[in-house]
């Protein structure tokens, strides 16, 4: 049997190899419908066993017409970053060692990689020592597991243990966050049993960054256990909330400081850019994802907490059958993170790490941004073209012409193109469209072929309208 797996993944290995290949040439959308996809896929289940080889081989060529190229270093959709090829190697080696990263004896190098490679994360953002680290699917998870530690921690302040007493009944729970933060903190508030009436608004400035002075008067309203949630990296503009101040107001209220850090936390890597967090240690909670910026597979989201004590209480589990550390033992990753039962994501977190070390990871956020300025150079004043934001980091947000119809046709003509891929957006009541450059892929020449692709889908678009 062991031969048979052998030339399997070898012929597996070189059939991801072959795409790869392609990602510098090749169209970014898909060339199958859905309709096409569906007849390929789809089909009665098999009754029986077929050959792995045959099993492989058929996946891929009916699925192949169907992947979006977002590993291309022409892909500006969603901030959504490549995968560096140490990281892919690490991946598929996790999938071939099978560990359940959910106990140290179910996986002793699991556990101690993510210790190891959770170590090194704090101290490339900019982090406190001893900070816990959690290894979620995204920000998403991101944003629940540490949210989940700052309920716990703030209800206990209150004379509330929630693990026992649960929610109906606690103190309310006040929830300030600035108007323009993103939708998967409301999200992640639902879930944890926070409606949308606990959420009080500070007020935002153009570029989407809380005034701290809002914030100020809001957690001046009234008092109880409170959660602040700032956020460090805008998704449209890329602005980040002043945290300095923030911390302030904060921590004068008694409150926990919550960072959404999805993509812009990764500034605190580069010297160039590590101004924009300054004040980011001082928050209680952070959230960010590896599948952006450290350019990792999916999925792969981290969410660090200052104090470890409610983190482990608020998401830790004890059963007579599990083998389970003592305190101070080794790491037992269900105490950190909501899954039972995972993957072994720190594998490919720690080859990226490895493989960029500390000057790289600088250099891969420097060089998207200085790849997002020069989207917005070479746009800027083309068929029409306006840059609605200040290019601070990675995102950029165009404008063509006086009308959202204009600006949605030309999304639609490049994302139907294929020399690139991007979004749109609404930004303060203006349809724009929306770059992302998140990708390690991403060089010089990606952006100038981009530009003349857009370019020439505004030409196409509405030229009596664009100019």
């Amino acid at each position: 049997m062991g031969s048979v797996e052998r030339d399997l993944l070898q012929r597996t290995a070189a059939r991801a190899a072959d795409y790869l290949e392609t990602l510098g040439d090749r169209p970014i959308h898909e060339s199958a419908t859905v309709e096409e996809l569906r007849a390929a896929l789809g089909g009665p289940l098999p009754d029986g066993p077929s050959d792995p080889g045959d099993v492989v081989e058929g996946l891929a060529d009916a699925v192949e017409p169907g992947v979006i190229a977002m590993g291309s270093g022409r892909y500006f959709g969603f901030v959504i970053g490549g995968a560096l090829p140490a990281s892919i190697a690490a991946d598929w080696l996790t999938a071939a060692w099978d560990q359940n990263a959910g106990l140290y004896v179910g996986g002793p190098s699991a556990a101690v990689v993510e210790e190891v490679a959770g170590d090194w994360l704090a101290e490339l953002l900019g982090l406190p020592d001893g900070v816990a680290v959690a290894y979620v699917t995204g920000c998403q998870m991101a944003h629940v597991t540490a949210l989940l530690a700052a309920r716990h921690h703030v209800l206990a302040r209150a004379g509330w243990d929630v693990n026992v007493a649960g929610l109906q009944g606690a103190p309310r729970i006040r929830v300030v966050a600035g108007e323009e933060r993103h939708t998967t903190l409301d999200r992640a508030l639902r879930f944890i049993g926070i409606g949308g009436s606990q959420i009080e608004l500070a007020e935002a400035d153009g570029e989407g960054r809380m005034d701290p002075e809002s914030l100020r008067r809001v957690l001046g309203e009234g008092e109880g256990p409170t959660i602040v949630c700032a956020q460090a990296g805008n998704v449209n503009t890329g602005s980040f909330d002043p945290l300095e101040p923030i911390a302030d107001a904060a921590h004068e209220a008694g409150a926990w400081l919550h960072v959404d850090g999805a993509f812009g936390m990764w500034a605190a890597a580069s010297p160039r850019l590590r101004h924009l967090v300054t004040g980011i240690d001082r928050a209680d909670s952070w959230a960010t994802d590896a599948h952006k910026w450290l350019n990792v597979p999916y999925d792969s989201g981290l969410a660090f907490c200052a104090h470890p004590a409610s983190h482990r209480a608020a998401i830790g589990v004890r059963a007579a059958y599990l083998i389970q550390s003592e305190e101070g033992g080794p790491r037992d990753q269900v105490d950190w993170t909501p899954e039972f039962s995972r993957r072994a994501r720190g594998f490919t977190v720690y080859a990226a790490l490895r493989q960029l070390g500390r000057t790289g990871v600088a250099e891969l956020v420097e060089r998207c941004c200085d790849n997002a300025r020069l989207f917005a150079e070479r746009l800027e004043g083309r068929e029409g073209a306006r840059i609605l934001n200040d290019v601070v980091l990675n995102q950029v947000l165009v404008r063509f012409g006086d009308d959202d119809a204009v600006t949605s046709d030309v999304v639609r003509r490049v994302q139907e193109d294929g020399t690139c891929w991007l979004s749109g957006t609404t930004w303060q009541g203006l349809g724009a469209m929306r770059i992302s450059v998140s990708n390690w892929r991403t060089t010089a020449e990606d952006v100038e072929r981009s530009v003349e692709a857009i370019v020439r889908c505004a030409r196409a678009a509405a030229p009596e309208r664009v100019g």
